[in-house]
């Protein structure tokens, strides 16, 4: 592999076609559909799909296909097949729905505004996830413009994962026996630590949701009245709460909620400290006079 020619032809591919494609994406507010209950009747999530529907289709890849699968109610999925040598396949995913507006843009900035400076372009959705189909196709032409030997290559492009991706088992259960047994899964989803490097995601936080109330009466009163008297079913709360996580020190107390970290990635965190330093705190906006849970780098990476 000449990694020279596979630069040259990647950028050269990312300036002609593919960033005036994240522009016009960028332009699209596409919300997913946790976000805008509606998406069907707006028909941004079809726009979208159209624009990265039209440019693959374009490519110069050899005996692909693509097909943008819909199962009713549920959001589109682009489906892409392209065959490769040898028995083995390799999966790349991504998805082109977006978080929504949200605040803090620059005057200058927003959501759905493509600006570029410099070397960046500005806009929702151009990073997550945008990217992902146009990566996945220009990695592919990319070898073979060197005749290079590669795996058969299965791109899924989702739109709901900002929502969680109640759809995509679905499509992945419908799609199965298309699909094979990948034995590399690439998921184009994630972030990097600098752009000096190339970074891997190979751990990520999980998170456990719902609702809980506290109940103390059956209908309400005065406040009056009941204070002091009732107990307090913020207090209560609190100690519901405490019982999970220790308020100093943000431990999650219940054993069965602990998992050895294996050794490996204890590794990764030190090397990765290492080289990112103070930037993985210092990075974020925080306010006068707060400060990181720990300058542990090994802890908060």
């Amino acid at each position: 592999m000449d990694s020279k020619a596979i630069e040259g032809f990647v950028g050269k591919l990312w300036d002609e076609q593919i960033v005036p494609q994240l522009v016009d994406y960028i332009r699209i507010p596409n919300k997913s559909p946790m976000f805008d209950a509606k998406w069907a009747e707006h028909g941004y999530m079809d726009q979208a799909v159209a624009l990265m529907e039209n440019w693959a289709r374009r490519q110069p890849i050899p005996g692909m296909q693509l097909e943008v699968v819909r199962l009713p109610g549920r959001t589109p999925l682009i489906f892409i097949e392209i065959p490769g040598q040898g028995d083995d396949c390799v999966l790349l995913y991504g998805h082109l729905d977006k978080q929504p507006e949200m605040t803090g843009w620059a005057e200058h900035l927003g959501p759905w505004k493509p600006v570029i400076e410099g070397d960046k372009l500005y806009g929702r959705g151009g990073a997550d996830d945008g990217y992902a189909i146009f990566g996945s196709l220009a990695a592919i032409l990319a070898l073979q413009a060197q005749k290079l030997p590669h795996a058969r290559c299965v791109v899924m492009i989702e739109a709901c994962e900002e929502s969680g991706s109640y759809d995509l088992p679905h499509y992945v259960d419908h799609l199965a026996a298309r699909i094979g047994r990948p034995s590399l899964i690439v998921c184009l989803d994630s972030g990097c630590g600098n752009y000096e490097q190339m970074w891997l995601t190979t751990s990520l936080r999980g998170m456990t949701g719902g609702n809980l109330s506290v109940k103390v009466l059956d209908e309400g009163v005065h406040s009056g009245d009941a204070s002091g008297v009732v107990p307090s079913s913020f207090r209560i709360l609190r100690q519901i709460l405490s019982r999970l996580e220790d308020e100093k020190t943000g431990e999650i107390l219940p054993r069965e909620l602990h998992a050895e970290i294996p050794a490996q990635r204890v590794e990764q965190a030190r090397l990765s400290a290492g080289v990112l330093g103070d930037d993985i705190y210092s990075k974020f906006p925080m306010a006068n006079g707060m400060q990181p849970v720990s300058k542990d780098l090994t802890e908060l990476v």
